[in-house]
């Protein structure tokens, strides 16, 4: 899937991202993103997170070889 690049500004990426890293929730360097407290991060999330998450869990469930 490719998401349009021209719905966001760069810019305002890269502001939300410097303030995600200074919190301590990712770190962000060189266009990678890890995730480093994914339950503060979720907690700065919108109501519409928790939805999509839900939908996506649903479509591609996770499943474990044995």
């Amino acid at each position: 899937m490719r998401l349009d690049c021209d719905l966001v500004r760069r810019e305002g990426v890269t502001e939300a991202a410097g303030r995600l890293h200074k919190a301590g929730i990712i770190d962000y360097r060189r266009g990678r993103i890890p995730v480093l407290d994914r339950d503060r991060l979720e907690k700065r999330t919108c109501e519409c997170y928790a939805v999509v998450r839900k939908e996506c869990e649903r479509l591609l469930p996770v499943t474990i070889a044995a």
